[in-house]
């Protein structure tokens, strides 16, 4: 364990369902702590089938970013083992997905069993484990603040595992006589239960020849400790640590969602736009007015769809869009702001006033867009 945090002690206060979503998102793009734990005992004997399947693993679960922690254990009559105390930062074994880290893990795995190894303190291994995994959370939490972990591990063993209280012989023979946790209200006993209980801790199972290959993922989660403080407020470690690692990235997914929000309101009103057509008002000189309407890509023939004075087309009036171009004619000139157009031109403005020459005069075209 990391000896520069205090040691971690099981919380009474469970965490909140948001509190567990926070620590959820803290986690989501960090690797995992991952824990081979191996039963050295001669009554494992691995056989083939677990040397692959641990193999199998190591190649095709592990993920970049993992932190890999190799763990035997066993115990001798006197003195009781394990030591798990290489559940340190430290000693975590770096996995970048690279074949290197692969043979390196590989390598390091004891998969040869002992006949001189014999009588396993599984719940002996189980508190230093679970407890081990609590302290490297609750170590990035108070010191480094760091993002958190999800946590598994695979254990390779023959003796049951998340048992009660009091493991005696009829549960587990193995266990060694002078072990505390053979007595259900020991002080040893009593912490892992607790470990256990506060712990999410999910259990799956294979069997193997006369051992089981077990996997225990644990979710991202710490030790919620809340102290009453001065002027009638309340600290808390949880909070405090969400709200430093997610005020960020909560304040920039709420501009990003806002700004997709108002884009998709500009869209929608912009879509609606498309859908309807403009009402064209247009008064000649000496005419009544007409009443024309245009649709998104439609277009209007100015002396066949628009009567004018003239009967040969001047030109059309056509909307891409929320714009308005006029498209001269190759025959007859048509004027805008008193300039001929001989090219297709955008038309700005509510109202729009062309001219055209017919018989000697200079007739007046006035478009009113509503």
């Amino acid at each position: 364990m990391n000896s520069t945090c205090s040691k971690v002690v099981p919380s009474h206060q469970p965490l909140s369902d948001w509190q567990k979503v926070g620590l959820k998102l803290t986690s989501s793009h960090e690797g995992r702590d991952v824990v081979l734990t191996i039963d050295l005992t001669g009554s494992v004997r691995l056989n083939d089938e677990g040397r692959l399947r641990l193999k199998q693993i190591i190649q095709d679960s592990l993920h970049s970013g993992d932190s890999v922690y190799v763990v035997p254990f066993a115990s001798t009559v006197n003195p009781l083992q394990p030591d798990v105390d290489c559940l340190a930062l430290a000693a975590a074994i770096p996995f970048r997905g690279e074949s290197a880290d692969i043979e390196r893990i590989i390598q390091m795995l004891p998969l040869n069993s002992s006949d001189a190894l014999q009588n396993t303190d599984i719940q002996m291994a189980e508190s230093k484990i679970y407890q081990g995994l609590a302290q490297l959370n609750q170590c990035r939490v108070t010191n480094t603040h760091q993002n958190i972990r999800s946590q598994s591990v695979v254990w390779l063993t023959d003796a049951p595992l998340l048992t009660k209280p009091g493991i005696d012989s009829s549960i587990w023979v193995e266990t060694p006589a002078t072990s505390p946790f053979r007595q259900p209200a020991s002080a040893e006993s009593q912490q892992r239960q607790a470990w256990l209980d506060v712990l999410p801790l999910q259990l799956r199972s294979q069997k193997i020849g006369n051992y089981n290959l077990s996997v225990v993922d644990l979710a991202p989660t710490v030790q919620e400790f809340c102290t009453p403080a001065p002027g009638g407020e309340e600290t808390c470690l949880v909070n405090n640590y969400l709200f430093q690692q997610l005020w960020l990235p909560v304040l920039l997914s709420s501009l990003g969602i806002l700004t997709a929000l108002a884009a998709g309101i500009w869209w929608f009103r912009h879509w609606r736009s498309l859908q309807q057509a403009w009402k064209l008002t247009i008064v000649g000189e000496d005419e009544e007015a007409q009443i024309c309407y245009l649709r998104h890509r439609q277009r209007l023939g100015i002396g066949s769809d628009i009567e004018c004075r003239s009967p040969d087309i001047r030109g059309y009036l056509r909307r891409e869009g929320n714009q308005l171009w006029l498209e001269p004619s190759s025959e007859l000139p048509i004027y805008h702001q008193n300039s001929q157009v001989t090219q297709c031109q955008l038309l700005t403005g509510k109202c729009i006033r062309l001219h055209y020459p017919y018989q000697s005069r200079d007739l007046e075209l006035t478009i009113s867009i509503n």
